[in-house]
């Protein structure tokens, strides 16, 4: 009896670090778990100083919860690279990874040599996004059908925010949706106060400095400047000086005579990243030509893509009138919003762009709504450029299915980690209808003799009604890249954790008295 005692502790002790990270990454998932799918409920964060947030998307909470244990901040890195590579599916990732570490940790705890448990975790992931990508139903174009009920899956339901999402997809075009570094989440921008709309253009984030002037602008040239519209600088030793000072004069003379080169190019609005010389704004003022002072390095660049313009240094205002014409950008349309207090530009003759604005009634909704609306527009993105499958956990059904068929070839242990990687693409399903109010046992099994019967991958769990229904004429669709970077990012960071042997505390830096 006092042997066996003693085998049973020396097993909990081998065990321990990883039964304690797993516990952790259970704490973890159970924070975002109870928000999937359209029966999925809100989460309230609360602060030290009594501020409340409350919603339901996972890397919003995992990054507001206080989490100080190792292995869960790992689960936070699954969320913020699906945030960073997709911008959507960062609970479904935070889900999947959670499933791995505990059906690992199951394997493991029996007896199956870690090692082969991750090899295997590894191999079967890798057949999971061959066949998730073999079962993707490419968008044919931006009017497809699908695109719409994608943006109003990721946007909660929310039909007014997929028509903008949906709208401003058709305004920049397939081409900018697919081109690489693009992010169409970015064109959406939250205001209390304003309409929610599609503006075919950019909005620059400040005030003109004359806001006296007359607001609109047609046909207006673009001065972009990374640097100050002021004369350059004499060094104050340089000014006691007579060559100094008459070099001083020489120079404001010269930047007096820019500006009346400027008037004469016909320039509209100038744009600079730091202050403006007073002078020149008197100038700008009295020949109605509207200026912005620090605008952002962002602002800057979306006003130099749109409109064409070449960002130049101050010194380029001593040029030629040819030379400087070839860097000025071109806009049909430049005014002032005084609603939203941002700078409207539209129909540059640079790239296209569009802004999604969306409004609400007080502050806290319009950063909520707007957080959805960049998760509808990163779904519909990576439909245009990946295609999509059935949604609510019915693919990966399917995939299961799959790799269940492979491993009963298998001939090694690294079956067992395949087996690990199958039941985990089992819990998305099972989370949904756990959190629509059914038995996830009952209708995991239904389903799965559903869709092996019909052989279709588009059979699903109806949460409203409980029975199995075909996701693909219901039009409950997901983004095929969504699912596949979030099994793979779950992927990497379960295998590290199912890894980790043990958990050393660093010791604090030496600092010299």
């Amino acid at each position: 009896m006092s042997g066996m005692k003693t085998v049973h502790s020396e097993g909990e002790e081998r065990f321990s670090t990883l039964v304690n990270n797993a516990a952790a990454v259970r704490a973890i998932c159970s924070a975002v778990e109870g928000t999937l799918g359209p029966k999925g409920l809100d989460t309230m964060l609360v602060g030290t100083q009594g501020e409340v947030i409350i919603t339901n998307d996972g890397v919003t909470i995992l990054e507001k919860m206080d989490v100080t244990h190792p292995a869960a901040r790992l689960m936070i890195q699954v969320a913020r690279s699906q945030q960073r590579q997709i911008g959507d599916g960062t609970t479904t990732a935070t889900v999947l990874a959670g499933a791995l570490v505990q059906e690992g940790v199951a394997q493991v705890t029996r007896g199956v040599p870690v090692a082969k448990v991750v090899s295997g975790m590894l191999q079967g992931i890798e057949l999971a996004v061959e066949s998730l990508r073999s079962r993707s139903r490419a968008i044919v174009d931006l009017s497809d059908a699908a695109m719409k009920r994608i943006a109003i899956t990721a946007g909660r339901e929310q039909a007014d925010i997929a028509k903008l999402i949906v709208s401003a997809a058709a305004a920049v075009g397939e081409t900018k949706l697919r081109e690489e570094g693009y992010r169409f989440a970015d064109s959406v921008i939250a205001h209390e106060e304003a309409n929610s709309e599609v503006w075919t253009g950019i909005l620059l984030n400040q005030k003109p400095m004359n806001l006296h002037l007359e607001h609109e602008r047609r046909d207006a040239r673009i001065l972009v400047l990374h640097d100050a519209l002021e004369p350059e600088a004499v060094s104050e030793e340089s000014l006691v000086t007579e060559a100094g000072f008459q070099r001083y004069m020489q120079l404001k003379e010269q930047f007096r005579s820019s500006l009346g080169l400027l008037l004469e190019l016909g320039v509209g609005l100038i744009a600079a990243d730091r202050g403006v010389d007073p002078e020149a704004e008197q100038f700008c003022s009295d020949h109605g030509i509207l200026v912005l002072q620090r605008l952002s390095r962002r602002d800057l660049q979306l006003l130099s893509e749109h409109t064409g313009a070449r960002p130049v240094r101050r010194t380029a205002l001593s040029k030629s009138a040819v030379e400087l014409a070839a860097a000025l950008g071109q806009a049909g349309y430049a005014a002032y919003d005084e609603r939203l207090e941002r700078v409207r530009v539209a129909h540059g003759h640079g790239d296209q762009h569009v802004t999604i604005i969306v409004g609400a009634a007080t502050r806290e909704a319009a950063h909520e709504r707007s957080r959805i609306a960049k998760d509808a527009a990163s779904a519909v993105q990576a439909a245009v450029r990946g295609g999509y499958l059935p949604g609510g956990g019915a693919a990966e059904m399917a995939v299961a299915h799959d790799l269940e068929r492979v491993r009963e070839t298998m001939k090694g242990m690294e079956s067992f980690g395949v087996g690990v990687v199958a039941e985990a693409l089992r819990k998305p399903l099972s989370q949904i209808v756990v959190n629509a109010g059914y038995n996830p046992l009952e209708k995991v099994e239904e389903l799965k003799a559903a869709q092996i019967a019909l052989k279709t991958d588009s059979l699903g769990i109806d949460c409203d009604t409980g029975q199995v229904t075909d996701f693909l004429e219901a039009g409950i669709v997901d983004p095929a890249d969504v699912k596949i970077h979030a099994l793979q990012a779950a992927g990497e960071v379960a295998a590290a954790v199912l890894r980790i042997h043990t958990v050393i505390k660093m010791k604090q830096p030496f600092e010299e008295a």
